[in-house]
């Protein structure tokens, strides 16, 4: 079922702004096919929501939506809100939007580790090897989830590990990384 949005747009907004989860889950699945620029970044800033079913819903809403949304979630890229920023990447790779590549690309020095680690997850998944240079730099970050996705991430590109990128993952006391160990010496 698709909504008139002409007819509808206060209504759908203002179940959007609802403090009632259920009303804002119930508004989000019927938007999944919306091109509506307004309800388009309405749904984009409830990946911030503080309610996990909400930020799902929306991811599904957002991922589903055949519609041209990559304007939107690029935008998103640059959001204040660290949620926003991880999520959108991961919304863009997921809907394997290789526009987005260079945007996420700067997301690799963000200052949330959160967001650092779903941008390079989200380069892995697109196979963008033009970023391998920063994805290679993300074995020595600081925060271990971004290092893991950095990690996963030139597995996916095909990339060869430095003798140094190496010694770094077998210093990790994570056992993900033995994992990650095994994958790059049987690739």
């Amino acid at each position: 079922m698709c909504w008139n949005l002409n007819i509808t747009d206060s209504s759908i907004l203002h179940n959007l702004y609802s403090t009632d989860t259920n009303r804002k889950i119930s508004a989000l699945s019927k938007l999944v096919q919306t091109s509506d620029e307004v309800i388009i970044e309405k749904i984009i800033s409830l990946l911030n929501d503080d309610e996990i079913s909400v930020r799902g819903e929306v991811f599904s809403t957002l991922f589903q939506n055949k519609n041209n949304i990559s304007v939107k979630l690029i935008d998103g890229l640059h959001n204040p809100s660290k949620n926003i920023r991880a999520f959108c990447s991961i919304i863009l790779a997921n809907r394997n939007d290789k526009n987005a590549i260079n945007s996420i690309i700067k997301l690799v020095t963000d200052l949330s580790g959160m967001v650092r680690s779903c941008a390079f997850g989200s380069l892995g998944h697109l196979r963008a090897t033009e970023a391998k240079k920063e994805i290679h730099h993300g074995i020595f970050d600081s925060n271990i989830e971004a290092k893991k996705s950095a990690a996963y991430a030139l597995i996916l590109i095909n990339e060869d590990f430095s003798v140094q990128e190496r010694k770094e993952l077998e210093g990790q006391k994570d056992p993900d990384f033995k994992k990650i160990l095994e994958k790059i010496i049987n690739n």
